[in-house]
């Protein structure tokens, strides 16, 4: 119970749920109870067969542990030796790569890798991924550079807002601030008891999925999408906007510095989390130390005047002050609030015990966001200080606290460091979201995968990619993108919160009613945030998250039925009841029970039953995916395609011929007196495989020879047709040019036709 543990002490621990850890394993889910007795089954035919139909020579003809050929010459310049060293063996029946294994041997390949360990740094080991955590000092800086940073624009987009009633509606952003900062700590603790609750993964995505359904959560991650996304864009644009309004010459090519800023972040991460980390935390400690003496200062200068604030300059009003007005700079105010959830979508990646250190990593981040917020607000009220086109108000602020020395520049410059650096956030949660949701099947699986870095290497790519080509499409404008930006992020807020709501009722634990009201009353202001953003800010760009966001859901459901069927379709079978998979004839089992793996069948829950797909008889029909499973159960018959009676085609025939099945060969030929002349030469050859000749009058060679393999298929659809095609090997990337590639196009022209594979028999030519 989370209300007994919390009063236990620190030593408490939160309730058990599902363990989520971020192991390069995650591409290799373990097989279920369901799936284990199914092997089990197909095992017993597998035995069977071998017993009736015993290989004609067990014996290997070489030790595939290369145990043997221990100590040889290592490779040579141009690896004519085997690389023998690069598979050392730790256990019986087990090699390991070493580092040396997993590198090419082309020379591009090996210029790439050189250059790419000298960008990243050389592949970590999978038992590295514990060492990679973040502990408190590195998570801080990493997790809330874009909450942190957000303070630089959240207070002027607030009173951008009141501006537009005139100069006297200034004065309204003080109580704004204050409702804001109640936000804050509201948002900010409901979020700690996200993390509490879900210990193991506490974002937006996993809690609505958990509490309020998959919809909701799917919904809530294209929200966090949209924000993670135009975090980066909108952090790169305000780090570019304070650097030319330090350097004005520089705003003609805004655009282009954006771009080289992506670039550094995306190679910055894909060094890992620990070296960005290193990389990136000095910044955000440095805009922390920078803000906070411009927050002192201020207030010094502040007092002397005895708090009294200067006038601001007269503004016209542009519209009249009234609810919406009030309601529209709160909303704005609140992008300040952008990246709180940060810490909870990250909580795999703290060092143990991961809940607790992200916990008190949260606390510091809101503590920090609160002060930096409420100083810069005081300061920017006490200085009358209002938004102008060239320059930012943090820097009119900065150059009115600092009229000599060196600070302006200090200041700036830290400004723009975070502000820049503030997208590392989005760098570390946007692939931990996206293995969330490709363990789930709502995204790509490619996403699960780490790379030799032990970073998620194909997320953090996609979020380059996608944050380029929105601050591209934006012209780097900064005003531009954050409409888009406040819909999303509390989009995911208010869902987060409403899904706790729903988790706090569902346990009924002691003290649920004042979490669940503290979660409440954040939803209700996040939402009221969201839905100001979205109806004020429609026609400014927010119309783009109102429609990206259920295409996004309708994506992701789509990506999660295609890995459904397909799980569906290479679901083993499993026996029928009364039935011996063992026996050829599928006669009735015996009467003795199973024991082991196999007796799982009948104890699977309900849930793995809703996964198993419709029972099928053992003489399926063509295409079906859970025929020939064991050796008995395959019949073959092998294809091979002659042009011309040379060396590859005489090596392609003897390999076939060499397999023990039965085989024939196939000519296409464009013309009857070719056909013909082939035919003489086949039979000097000897004539020892059937030989089967296609006219082809249209001269074309691929589709014919598709289309009668596929006749083939469909006159006896239980053979398997092997098309065993010669294959010419190239030294050099544009000799391919030269070549036909027959294999690959033959490969691809036969790739819907069900029970036909296709192999090739290379032939490497010499330099």
């Amino acid at each position: 119970m989370v209300g007994r543990q919390e009063r236990n002490g620190p030593g408490a621990t939160p309730p058990e749920h599902p363990t989520i850890t971020f192991s390069p394993s995650a591409e290799f889910p373990p097989l279920t109870e369901t799936e284990l007795a199914a092997l089990h089954d197909v095992g017993r035919r597998w035995r069977a067969d071998l017993r009736d139909h015993p290989p004609r020579d067990a014996v290997l003809p070489l030790d595939p542990s290369l145990e043997q050929y221990r100590h040889r010459p290592a490779p040579g310049r141009f690896h004519r030796l085997g690389q023998i060293e690069m598979f050392p063996t730790e256990r019986p029946g087990q090699l390991t790569a070493t580092g040396s294994a997993s590198a090419t041997g082309s020379r591009f390949g090996r210029a790439a890798g050189t250059l790419r360990r000298a960008l990243l740094g050389p592949p970590l080991a999978s038992a590295a991924v514990l060492q990679e955590r973040m502990r408190k000092l590195v998570a801080l800086p990493v997790l809330s550079s874009d909450l942190l940073s957000s303070v630089a624009y959240g207070p002027e987009a607030m009173i951008a807002i009141l501006v537009l009633a005139g100069s006297g509606a200034l004065n309204l952003s003080l109580p704004i601030a204050a409702a804001l900062v109640v936000l804050m700590i509201t948002v900010g603790t409901s979020y700690r008891q996200t993390v509490y609750a879900y210990p193991h993964g506490a974002g937006s995505y996993l809690v609505a999925s958990d509490s309020l359904g998959p919809r909701f959560g799917l919904t809530a991650a294209a929200g966090l999408f949209l924000d993670y996304v135009l975090t980066v864009s909108v952090s790169v644009a305000a780090g570019v906007e304070a650097i030319t309004s330090a350097l004005p010459g520089l705003t003609p090519y805004a655009v282009l510095l954006g771009l080289l800023v992506i670039a550094g972040l995306l190679a910055g991460n894909l060094r890992g989390v620990r070296a960005a980390g290193r990389l990136f935390a000095a910044p955000t400690y440095l805009f922390i130390a920078a803000i906070g003496l411009l927050f002192v200062v201020g207030l010094v200068r502040a007092a002397g005047r005895g708090f009294e604030p200067v006038p601001p300059p007269p503004v016209g009003a542009v519209e009249g002050l009234g609810l919406l007005v009030v309601l529209r700079a709160f909303a704005s105010g609140a992008a300040s609030m952008t990246g709180i959830e940060a810490v909870a979508d990250a909580v795999p990646a703290f060092r143990p015990v991961e809940w607790r250190q992200a916990r008190t990593t949260l606390t510091w981040m809101v503590g920090i966001l609160v002060v930096l917020f409420t100083g810069l607000t005081l300061l920017i009220h006490f200085n009358g200080l209002v938004p102008r086109a060239d320059e930012t108000l943090l820097s009119q602020l900065a150059r009115e606290t600092f009229r000599t020395g060196p600070w302006y520049a200090v200041i700036q410059a830290a400004t723009t460091l975070v502000l820049l650096l503030a997208a590392n956030t989005a760098f570390n949660d946007f692939p931990r979201l996206l293995f969330f949701m490709a363990r789930d099947g709502y995204a790509p699986r490619r996403f699960l995968h780490m790379g030799d870095r032990l970073a998620f290497s194909n997320g953090i790519v996609a979020l380059a990619v996608a944050a380029a080509l929105i601050f591209v499409a934006f012209g780097g404008y900064t005003q531009s993108l954050i409409p888009l930006y406040a819909v999303g992020v509390f989009l995911a807020f208010t869902l987060s919160q409403s899904g706790m709501v729903m988790h706090w009722r569902r346990r009924r634990e002691r003290g649920w009613r004042w979490r669940a009201a503290l979660n409440a009353t954040g939803a209700v202001l996040c939402a009221l945030v969201l839905v100001t953003a979205a109806i004020t800010k429609f026609f400014e760009g927010a119309w783009v998250v109102v429609v990206a966001v259920p295409l996004l859901v309708l994506l992701c459901l789509h990506i999660r039925w295609h890995y459904d069927a397909m799980r569906q379709a290479l679901t083993l079978p499993t026996a029928a009841p009364g039935t011996d998979p063992a026996r050829p004839d599928g006669g009735p089992e015996p009467a003795q029970p199973r024991s082991g793996v196999g007796g799982a069948t009948a104890r699977s829950g309900a849930a793995e039953e809703a996964r198993r797909p419709n029972e099928v008889e053992e003489t399926s029909g063509p295409g079906d995916l859970r025929v020939d499973l064991s050796p008995g159960e395959v019949r073959h018959l092998v294809v091979v395609p002659v042009a011309r009676l040379n060396l590859a085609a005489l090596r392609a025939l003897a390999y076939a011929t060499s397999l023990g099945q039965p085989a024939f060969a196939v000519h296409l030929s464009p013309e009857q007196e070719e056909a013909d002349r082939f035919r003489r030469q086949w039979e000097t050859w000897g004539d020892h495989l059937r030989l089967e000749t296609i006219i082809s009058p249209y001269r074309t060679v691929i589709a014919p020879l598709a289309q009668y393999v596929a006749a083939l298929h469909s006159v006896r659809p239980e053979v398997t047709l092997t098309v065993v095609v010669p294959e010419i090997v190239v030294r050099h990337l544009w000799h391919q040019l030269l070549h036909t590639r027959t294999e690959l196009r033959l490969r691809r022209a036969l790739r819907d036709v069900p029970g036909v594979v296709v192999t090739s028999v290379p032939i490497h030519l010499p330099e």
